[in-house]
């Protein structure tokens, strides 16, 4: 089964930069690595890590840290989900 877990901060005004490459840098210092990842930014300075993981939805598995508080408006959100169709793609699920 594939997991997937989600990560999002928002940044301290005008600190959005910084807290993409906070989060690239422990995204390649997790104890072993994702299937994938990948980082995205938003508006406010919001920054998403997504890593895809071979594992069981209940395993242990390594996931990033809280930032330091002077960097973050408010707790790190964490979400786990399971991938619900294999090798889905822009033609599944069209008629």
């Amino acid at each position: 089964m594939t997991v997937a877990l989600m990560w999002e901060a928002r940044a301290v005004a005008g600190r959005g930069a910084e807290l993409l490459e906070w989060a690239r840098a422990r995204t390649g210092e997790l104890a072993y690595e994702p299937l994938r990842y990948e980082l995205l930014r938003a508006p406010q300075d919001r920054v998403l890590v997504i890593t895809w993981w071979e594992a069981a939805y209940g395993d242990a598995l390594p996931e990033l840290p809280e930032p330091e508080p002077e960097l973050i408006t408010r707790a790190v959100h964490r979400w786990r989900f399971e991938v619900a169709v294999p090798d889905s793609g822009p033609d599944i699920g069209r008629i």
